[in-house]
């Protein structure tokens, strides 16, 4: 019998020490593969260094570095709770990687007690960029800008956002204090085209656009891009050119433009959802299905949830303004296509993804409208305006639309009252008093005229709107009755623009009717018209007015000699006769109902129907029916032609042509009805 192996003795622990790396050749490690852009195994590395020493905080920042370089959002955040008991900042992080998973409010409270730093002012005004809080976001950049940090991708952004938050009208002079040029990279060149779309200026934008697509071209072939990778690159350019065709109102251009990008398909996520957004806008309510098909591909319902995100992380991609138009056209496109039901789904969904937003309670009410419920969708949006004041604006104006297209005319009135941003602009006033008219209350009409004029009367403003408003309303309570506040209204506009003629010969037609002095007053003000001093006005009123004079020459007109030789003659040509007719032995007159059909001329008389074959009975019997009536019609006329010098004189009334039908063939007839 063999013996047995004796076991291999354990080795010494200072043995198994040895086989670690020291952290120095571990953290040179690190650093290699972080310099390399090697994350994975920059996480591996830091590992063994957490494993070695487990509070090191320098490897606990690269470990959650390396996994958001890596794109593990949840691992990184998962590796900060695992650590909170340890005396390591990771706030930062945090917030980082709540931004990156677009839970955007909770990233900004997690930088809410952190220190200004340069690192947590730019991700705070990306995270506002991405609310659309335009303003905060810009007060970040501000003090961002203190720090003088000399990075084009930061002044890129500060553009970007200075456009965004509406003030286009600044990029000039921020870009001279940024000390950058819009050929310093193509994306500055886009982001100044973009602010000269926001003032209007599409020309000098299209220009910069196709300036900004030569350069991003040269720069992206320096770096070795491959022809589709520079397609994707500067597929926001071309997506901005047909938006510029758009503006222009190039449609066909436009579509064409739009459906080349969605066709070859090279554009990266965003921009692809951005032109199909603006083909489904312009295409309206044309097409439907088919835009509901393209859009469609970029939402998507989350499991398990009634709620639903955009595919291709569109989330993060997308502003807030761009979103809401994917899921608004969407709404609309399926109330346009009568699927009801999941408008009614997505509508509900919207108010949880978009708390701070008009848009879910404008399309609720859009959907109320479309199930018939006007009523309803009046009061939410009432209460709505009610409950937030300051957003009440484009509610109150969806309400009045509501109303009015109803023939709610008097709620829709009050719904334009109470906006006090535009209810005293004319547009404004003049639909205030149609409605009130429509709803026949002049009376408040009239109140609506009065509170303008004097709300106006106490702005001291040199853009008056009186010269615009007075005379609507002077001609307004002329018409109804009112003739002295019209006279008076008149009168005070006549003082204060003298030069006004039409507002003085408001005022004479008025005073006309109220004081005659008073119209014979301001009547020398008018002045004369050219060419009326030789008249003799009261010779011209005695005068029963032009006479008709009959004769050769009573309309003869000169023509000058150049006019008769312009005139062409006109050939005259003999007149074509039928053949064999004699013009000068025409004969009788032709018939004037010549060219009539025969049924609708006053000689045309109807045949009389003969009664005596009248087929009945089902479709198959028709013949043998046919062939029965004939034999006994001919059998009843051989039996009285045979018995007609037997029959009575008083009878002879009855001849052969009767067309009375034999008592034998009633007997049939009955039995087959």
């Amino acid at each position: 019998m063999a013996p047995k192996a004796k076991a291999k003795p354990s080795p010494p622990v200072a043995a198994a020490a040895q086989l670690t790396p020291p952290l120095e050749d571990l953290f040179s490690s690190l650093h290699r593969h972080a310099q390399n852009f090697e994350y994975e195994q920059a996480f591996k590395v830091a590992d063994q260094v957490l494993k070695i020493a487990p509070g090191d905080e320098d490897a606990m920042r690269c470990k959650i570095v390396a996994l958001i370089k890596s794109d593990a959002i949840d691992k990184a955040l998962s590796a900060m709770q695992a650590s909170e008991g340890l005396s390591i900042d990771l706030r930062f992080f945090k917030a980082y990687c709540l931004y990156r998973q677009n839970k955007l409010q909770e990233a900004l409270d997690s930088l809410s007690d952190q220190e200004r730093s340069p690192m947590v002012l730019q991700l705070e005004s990306q995270i506002l960029y991405r609310l659309g809080k335009m303003d905060a976001c810009m007060q970040s950049y501000e003090k961002l800008q203190k720090f003088k940090i000399d990075s084009l991708d930061l002044k890129t952004n500060i553009i970007a956002a200075l456009i965004s938050a509406g003030r286009s009208t600044e990029v000039h002079g921020m870009m001279d204090t940024l000390k950058v040029k819009a050929s310093n990279s193509f994306e500055l060149a886009y982001n100044t085209a973009c602010s000269l779309i926001e003032k209007k200026k599409y020309s000098e934008a299209e220009n910069q656009l196709l300036s900004a697509r030569r350069i991003g071209q040269e720069m992206l072939m320096d770096e070795d891009y491959a022809d589709d990778e520079i397609e994707t690159e500067l597929a926001p350019i071309a997506v901005q050119l047909a938006y510029i065709q758009q503006l222009l109102g190039n449609k066909k251009e436009a579509i064409e433009a739009y459906i080349g990008i969605i066709n070859r398909n090279l554009a990266d996520a965003s921009s692809l959802a951005i032109a199909t957004n603006n083909l489904i806008s312009l295409r309206g309510t044309k097409d439907a299905s088919d835009s509901l098909k393209k859009l469609d591909r970029f939402i998507e319902k989350v499991d398990g949830s009634s709620l639903f995100k955009l595919s291709s992380g569109l989330d993060f991609k997308l502003s807030q303004r761009q979103r809401e138009s994917l899921y608004s056209n969407r709404v609309l496109l399926l109330l346009q296509a009568n699927r009801v039901d999941q408008a009614q789904e997505l509508v509900s969904a919207l108010p949880l993804m978009f708390p701070d937003s008009l848009m879910p309670i404008l399309l609720k009410a859009a959907l109320l409208v479309k199930e018939k419920k006007i009523p309803k969708a009046e009061e939410i949006l009432a209460q709505f305006a009610n409950k937030f004041p300051e957003k009440s604006m484009p509610i109150l104006l969806a309400r009045a639309q509501i109303a009015a297209a109803a023939g709610h005319f008097q709620s829709a009135a009050d719904s334009l009252s109470m906006i006090p941003e535009i209810c005293h602009m004319p547009a404004t006033v003049a639909t205030l008093v149609s409605l009130k008219e429509r709803a026949n209350d002049f009376g408040g009409a009239a109140a609506v005229f009065d509170s303008t004029i004097e709300w106006w009367k106490n702005l001291m403003t040199e853009d008056n709107k009186l010269n615009v408003i007075m005379p609507e309303a002077a001609s307004f309570k002329l018409n109804h009755g009112h003739e002295e506040e019209a006279f008076r209204l008149f009168e005070e506009l006549v003082k204060n623009h003298g030069n006004n003629t039409e507002a003085l010969v408001g005022l004479i037609t008025t005073a006309a009717r109220t004081d005659l002095s008073k119209a014979e007053f301001y009547e020398k003000q008018l002045r004369e018209l050219p060419g009326l001093k030789g008249i003799n006005v009261a010779g011209l009123e005695k005068t029963s007015g032009a006479k008709h004079v009959e004769g050769v020459n009573a309309g003869k007109v000169e023509v000058s000699e150049d006019a008769k030789k312009g005139k062409t003659k006109k050939r005259k040509r003999k007149p074509r006769y039928p053949k064999g007719f004699d013009p000068a032995n025409p004969g009788p007159p032709p018939d004037p109902e010549r060219w009539l059909p025969k049924r609708e001329r006053s000689s045309y008389r109807p045949k009389r129907k003969d009664k005596r074959v009248q087929v009945r009975g089902s479709q198959g019997s028709v013949r043998e029916k046919h062939d029965a009536s004939i034999s006994n019609s001919s059998s009843a006329a051989s039996n009285i032609a045979n018995s007609k010098s037997t029959q009575p004189s008083s009878s002879s009334s009855k001849g052969a042509g009767s067309s009375e039908p034999p008592k034998a063939s009633s007997k049939s007839r009955k039995k087959r009805s």
